[in-house]
């Protein structure tokens, strides 16, 4: 029997082969099945740290944006910010070498669904008429002593400082919109919703489900209120690695 030779590759299959299916190969699993997410700030401290990476599930967003399934309140959602705000709010809108601007991701809590009626006064949160424990997040602001309870963020659903949506105490949450807020509850802890409106679901790159990075951390985080920083992190060492699960107090809102 006479063995026939494999055609050597061409030019073009080498290419494929080598440097263009790799690429391919990580752009589908990242944009479409999951992928890594860095927390860039202490807008969601105390239970997100600055630097801490989480596993974002991508399928779950492409399933909702088909119409399987939806989010739920309490979920920590990565997504761009309206472009409206990204012109008039200089954090949100970053440049490229000087070359393009663009929108960076942020990473905040789900608070209310579309159809949602929501408003906030003294730093309490009501939604659909039933009042938001927040104890996952106030004991740790009440215990640093900055817990913001009196600037116009803390006493208004919509504020119209940066220009950006309308002055009100109380929204409803647009058709397919949802309404995000950071769990650092200081006077400047967080620019979200209340600052910018709730954000389309187009804009939803997916839900935080795990923090996978660093593996270890510190137990103890002191903030500096003023300079709106982790001022200390002591205490002992303890595995990092953690499911992000929904606050308890999101469950009867859920049902």
């Amino acid at each position: 029997m006479t063995r026939l030779d494999k055609p050597a590759p061409t030019a073009l299959q080498k290419i494929w082969k080598e440097f263009l299916e790799p690429i391919v190969f990580a752009v589908v699993i990242t944009q479409f099945i999951a992928t890594l997410v860095g927390v860039d700030g202490n807008s969601m401290m105390p239970n997100l740290r600055n630097r801490e990476r989480v596993f974002v599930p991508k399928y779950e967003t492409w399933l909702h944006k088909a119409g399987v399934g939806d989010f739920k309140r309490g979920d920590i959602l990565i997504f761009k910010p309206p472009q409206a705000a990204a012109d008039k709010i200089s954090n949100l809108n970053k440049s490229a070498f000087g070359l393009w601007n663009y929108r960076p991701f942020l990473i905040k809590r789900l608070i209310g669904l579309p159809g949602d009626k929501i408003s906030i006064s003294g730093g309490e949160v009501t939604v659909n008429g039933v009042k938001l424990d927040q104890s996952w997040t106030t004991d740790y602001w009440r215990e640093q002593g900055c817990w913001d309870t009196q600037s116009d963020l803390a006493n208004s659903i919509a504020s119209s400082q940066m220009g950006v949506v309308p002055q009100a105490q109380e929204i409803t949450v647009p058709a397919g919109q949802y309404f995000v807020m950071g769990d650092n509850r200081t006077a400047a802890g967080s620019e979200d919703s209340r600052m910018f409106g709730p954000i389309p679901m187009r804009d939803i790159a997916g839900r935080a489900a795990a923090v996978v990075w660093p593996i270890m951390r510190k137990t103890n985080a002191k903030y500096d209120c003023a300079g709106q920083n982790v001022a200390d992190l002591s205490g002992d060492n303890v595995l990092n690695w953690r499911v992000l699960n929904r606050p308890e107090a999101f469950d009867a809102l859920n049902k």
